[in-house]
């Protein structure tokens, strides 16, 4: 069952389409005010719910990271019957899974925020494939959240599976090799307090994209979740300038 607040959604409108990916372990509801704030401007928008999240921690462990990128693809191909021409969204592995899928589908342009280019240093992770089955789940750390109210009513799950980390690992390695056959325009979004991905993976993401038309927004007083903290309408604007002009040569 799904949890209830965290549902897939749907908002149709114009030919221009939005996909929406959430991020590891979250829901389509770190995206929804993202999508309604889209919506507004008059887009078409579409959050998929990933293989194994917004349920519980358990399913997780049975995803594949090819699961995940299917259910862009699968998201991609409905908005194909309500919009001619379409970018795609994602926060932090979201955004990692939007990249990946840029490579290999014909976008508009990606927005990739909070989006890490590999997993922080951690003895356990050379032997995390040996360990899974003695260590089942990892903590999370420290919230970095700037806005208390929103952190309340947030959802994810309260730890990492320590399987799908194994998965995540392998999606990160996948994006890296593709990063240089990424050539629709890309704008990074990252904040300088986030918490969970440390800044500098933007710069070493923006280093090897094969896009030319490539720009980073930073903001300054949000954490990870930069579509539900303090400064998401400085998001939700900057992704809506954007969307317009890839777009504004649209048929």
């Amino acid at each position: 069952m799904i949890i209830p607040t965290a549902e897939p959604f749907f908002f149709p409108g114009g030919d221009i389409g939005c996909l929406l990916v959430h991020g590891f372990t979250g829901t389509p509801k770190e995206m929804r005010w993202m999508g309604e704030h889209l919506a507004k401007q008059g887009y078409s928008v579409l959050a998929p719910r990933l293989t194994g999240h917004a349920t519980q921690p358990n399913d997780m462990v049975r995803a594949r990271w090819w699961d995940w990128l299917d259910c862009i693809e699968d998201g991609w191909h409905l908005l194909d019957g309500a919009s001619k021409h379409k970018v795609v969204a994602g926060l932090s592995m979201g955004g990692v899974l939007s990249l990946l899928f840029a490579s290999r589908f014909l976008v508009k342009g990606v927005i990739a925020m909070s989006t890490p280019f590999e997993l922080p240093p951690d003895p356990r992770l050379p032997i995390i494939r040996l360990l899974h089955p003695f260590l089942p789940s990892a903590p999370k750390g420290p919230s970095d959240w700037h806005d208390v109210e929103a952190e309340s009513v947030h959802i994810d799950y309260p730890y990492y599976p320590t399987r799908s980390i194994i998965e995540l690992q392998s999606l990160l390695k996948e994006m890296r090799n593709a990063l240089p056959k990424v050539t629709a325009p890309v704008l990074l979004i990252h904040s300088r307090q986030d918490g969970g991905v440390d800044p500098e993976n933007i710069e070493k993401i923006y280093q090897h994209l094969g896009s030319k038309d490539k720009q980073v927004l930073w903001v300054e007083n949000s954490g990870h979740v930069i579509t539900r903290d303090l400064e998401k309408e400085k998001v939700f604007q900057a992704a809506s300038e954007f969307i317009h002009r890839v777009c504004k040569t649209a048929d």
